[in-house]
């Protein structure tokens, strides 16, 4: 969808009762754009690792990743939120470009390159779990969000940071430990 001429059509009506559907239009589409980048790091990640027990871990959290993406499109569409299609395209270009850091390797990967990125979806899941306790609490007066969807989006995302922190401390204590 167009961006051209949107604000002015939007200005601040009201979504529902009482959200200004214009900076609610512009914090889901800021949530939009950090879920376009965590889903392309851990997709990254699992081709990069292949069939390593760490991409295995990471196959069916890419996979939520993915759905819980999805239910933030339907929410926006819901709302009447235009997805921004060029902040989308920022993230993934800053996706791309964080690939590019040195790690102290020329070719093969760091062995702290699996753990900082495990930290980086981390902080990622839990802005999600932000975004989706905001809705949630929207939710209470207007009919239009899903009290029980965004409920479970909550526990998915909890469980989600709990199977993450447990990656991030198994490979964490392997990189660092002396051999």
């Amino acid at each position: 969808m167009s961006d051209v001429g949107q604000s002015s059509s939007i200005g601040t009506r009201n979504a529902g009762r009482g959200a200004r559907i214009d900076l609610l239009g512009i914090y889901l589409n800021d949530h939009l754009a950090g879920s376009t980048v965590g889903n392309r790091r851990i997709h990254y990640m699992v081709r990069a690792l292949r069939d390593s027990p760490l991409a295995e871990a990471l196959r069916p959290i890419a996979g939520e990743l993915a759905q819980d993406r999805a239910s933030l499109l339907d929410i926006m569409s819901l709302l009447g939120v235009p997805a921004r299609r060029y902040k989308i395209l920022a993230a993934e270009t800053a996706e791309r470009a964080g690939r590019l850091k040195p790690n102290g390797r020329l070719v093969r990967r760091s062995p702290l390159t699996s753990v900082v990125e495990l930290e980086f979806l981390q902080l990622g899941v839990e802005g999600k779990a932000a975004g989706w306790r905001m809705l949630r609490r929207l939710a209470e007066s207007d009919g239009r969000l899903d009290r029980q969807q965004l409920d479970e989006l909550i526990e998915r995302a909890r469980r989600q940071l709990r199977a993450l922190e447990e990656l991030r401390l198994q490979h964490a204590e392997k990189a660092l430990r002396a051999r």
